[in-house]
């Protein structure tokens, strides 16, 4: 089958590179690949004696270089077919062949010694983070999302420094044993520990695919202050997260100030965004009653925000409104939307003399203080004096933390005036740190008035004397005087 032209063409192609390839490979490694070329020629032949300078279309005549090759002597030809069938000379001249080549070059270990280090980890860090585009992938995005960066610096400012380590938080302590722990309030203890108990169950049946019993978990508190009211919201707040009514269990405390803004249309965000804070825990509205006041749309504008929150987030917020017991009977009253969700009332009494003087020894405890003989009897006659003092708005626990801070102050200003105190004296409350400065400087005052004003009623009695001695001495003339005067 004859070929085309283009297709003798293109085999030409072809062998014309393989036959600079042959050439090339038998010019570097001899006989192991063809005969070598004779000297003198410049031209490079093929394992078949094919002279590469041969012209397309004249190849069938025989070359120069074939010819030389053919003429030495027969032993010159039987070396060169002796070499050329031993792989093992074959390889070796190779070798040496390629010793020549790279004998020059310098050695690699001494190379390698002379190449610079390896930048370190403390080198890196010196680096300035915006020279890193020059080098790769910027610093932001060159790092893989599993691998730690390493701390950087900026330039001129010095390694960064170490990362410290966490501080290790403090477990979370079962909200129960926080409630039992609480001085007095046995009611309450109790009251909460059915309302967890009521929680539970009826989340119980609802996870079973039972019906559960709409009961609302919104709550009022009332009471006198300091009675313990924020501290039971919080650690009910505790309690319903554990148990899975709640998802964070936080708590969130707000009175009007809080909810109510100075101009309309501002309350409903202000109040909103409280009750944001509070999703998922408690919203604690203090003095609540102040919201439904007389006239008052800025109010009533919080109060219809947080009941339309509580229809709204009924699974994940719950709202507890506390205050003194009269006012808040009133304001439940006077919203029927508050009184159809606030249904539960808890009531917080006062804390009997007992109780409040074992929340002073507990705060003693807390902060490592003693009391020296005698302190103990003394503090609880304070305590009685400011309950009698204030019956309408004795302020329970507070008073007592009140009273606790007043005894500290002065024990404080007792010490800081010793030269060298020990740590007994630091830690010691004496009967002297149970006076209160402000009725020392008046017990000062008042002696000082009474000193002052009988030294002006001496002072005038002294003045007086003198002029009645006159007044007696002219008298005495007089009469003298007349009796000498003769009768006419």
């Amino acid at each position: 089958m004859a070929l085309s032209r283009k297709e003798r063409e293109k085999l030409e192609e072809l062998r014309k590179r393989g036959i600079k390839a042959g050439n090339y490979m038998k010019d570097m490694y001899g006989d192991l690949f063809g005969g070598r070329k004779p000297e003198g020629d410049s031209g490079l032949t093929f394992g078949d004696g094919t002279d590469s300078r041969t012209e397309a279309g004249s190849t069938s005549q025989p070359s120069a270089g074939r010819t030389a090759g053919r003429s030495g002597d027969s032993t010159a030809a039987g070396s060169s077919l002796d070499t050329f069938r031993d792989p093992l000379l074959q390889a070796q001249k190779a070798l040496d062949e390629a010793r020549k080549l790279f004998g020059d070059l310098p050695d690699l270990d001494k190379l390698q010694s002379e190449m610079p280090q390896l930048p370190t980890e403390k080198d890196l860090v010196e680096i300035d983070p915006s020279l890193m585009g020059d080098f790769g992938l910027p610093a932001a995005q060159g790092a893989k999302a599993d691998t730690p960066a390493l701390p950087t610096a900026t330039a001129g400012s010095g390694p960064a420094p170490e990362p410290q380590p966490e501080t290790p938080k403090e477990p979370e302590r079962d909200p129960m044993e926080e409630l039992d722990e609480l001085i007095g309030l046995t009611k309450i203890k109790k009251d909460v520990r059915e309302l967890a108990d009521f929680a539970k169950i009826q989340k119980l049946r609802r996870d079973q695919g039972m019906k559960s019993v709409p009961v609302s978990l919104h709550l009022v508190f009332t009471g006198n202050p300091g009675t313990g009211k924020t501290t039971v919201a919080r650690i009910l707040g505790k309690l319903y997260k554990k148990i899975g009514i709640l998802s964070k269990g936080q708590l969130i405390e707000v009175d009007r100030s809080g909810l109510v803004a100075g101009y309309v249309g501002q309350t409903a965000l202000k109040t909103q965004d409280q009750i944001q804070k509070a999703m998922g825990g408690i919203l604690f509205i203090d003095e609540a009653y102040a919201l439904a006041q007389k006239d008052d749309a800025f109010g009533q504008e919080a109060i219809d925000t947080v009941l339309k929150a509580m229809e709204d987030h009924r699974d994940d917020l719950i709202v507890i409104v506390a205050g003194y017991t009269r006012p808040m009977e009133k304001f439940i009253e006077s919203n029927p939307g508050l009184k159809s969700r606030f249904n539960k009332y808890i009531e917080f009494p006062d804390y009997t003399v007992d109780e409040l003087e074992q929340i002073f020894l507990l705060n003693c405890r807390k902060y490592e203080y003693e009391l020296d003989e005698n302190v103990q009897k003394q503090v609880r006659a304070m305590i009685v004096m400011r309950r009698l003092e204030r019956l309408e708005n004795f302020a329970n626990a507070r008073e007592v933390r009140n009273l606790f801070e007043d005894i500290v102050t002065n024990q404080a200003r007792r010490i800081a005036a010793m030269e060298s105190p020990t740590p007994e004296d630091i830690r010691l409350i004496k009967l002297e740190d149970l006076i209160e400065e402000d009725e020392t400087e008046e017990g000062q005052e008042a002696e000082q008035k009474e000193a002052d004003k009988q030294k002006e009623k001496k002072e005038t009695e002294g003045a007086a004397a003198p002029e009645t001695e006159a007044a007696a001495d002219s008298q005495t003339e007089e009469q003298s005087g007349t009796e000498t005067e003769p009768v006419c």
